[in-house]
């Protein structure tokens, strides 16, 4: 339940419905939410940042209230009982392979009439669901952490046992720094103050010559 497989479940998620609901209602799950609330949680700051770019609101479900999330508890029952069951006796040398096993399953259910009213899981969803999803993004979030350092004396920060410069006059200030896989952005007070190429050497410094005193 790290942050990056969490934001990477989600863009799963969006890909397979084939669109973006207006809003996510997560457990409180630690990756994601950094402080629980009854009414205003604190949401990660690269969680809340993929949902910005799926166009979808983080609304996390109060803390020991399962009924916000009933329709979630339910799923979890028929996945144990439609999914984990059947697989408790079957053998993978892989997990592409019991992904594969567990795609099959999942349309088996989605397929599966319903007992009390016409129509499946499936139908529903094309009939009701889906053309309420809003439009997939033209790319993939691209994943990043955030994080907080202070300016040394010789005007860099510390990120991932490298150091990389900012102006010279924000020496002692604590700044916002996102690290992607390519690219770190620093920011003081929500304007971006530097950006560079990341690097994984170790112990490097990079440093703009703009910089500099």
């Amino acid at each position: 339940q790290e942050l990056v497989h969490l934001c990477h479940a989600h863009e799963n998620a969006f890909e397979f419905y084939g669109g973006c609901p207006a809003l996510c209602v997560p457990d409180n799950l630690r990756s994601g939410v950094t402080k629980a609330h009854r009414y205003e949680a604190d949401v990660n700051a690269t969680y809340q940042e993929m949902a910005r770019h799926y166009n979808v609101v983080i609304i996390p479900a109060r803390p020991y209230k399962p009924r916000d999330k009933a329709k979630v508890e339910a799923a979890v029952l028929v996945a144990e009982r439609w999914i984990i069951m059947r697989l408790r006796k079957e053998h993978f040398t892989s997990l592409g392979a019991l992904n594969e096993r567990i795609a099959e399953l999942v349309e088996v259910i989605n397929q599966r009439p319903f007992k009390k009213m016409e129509g499946s899981r499936a139908s529903v969803f094309a009939e009701i669901d889906q053309p309420a999803l809003r439009p997939l993004p033209g790319t993939r979030y691209d994943f990043a952490t955030w994080t907080k350092a202070k300016v040394s004396l010789d005007y860099h920060l510390a990120i991932d046992r490298n150091f990389y410069s900012v102006p010279y006059t924000l020496v002692g200030q604590v700044l916002d720094v996102r690290t992607s896989s390519n690219v770190v952005e620093i920011f003081f007070k929500n304007r971006r103050v530097a950006s560079h190429k990341r690097s994984y050497a170790k112990r490097m410094a990079v440093t703009e010559p703009a910089h500099m005193p």
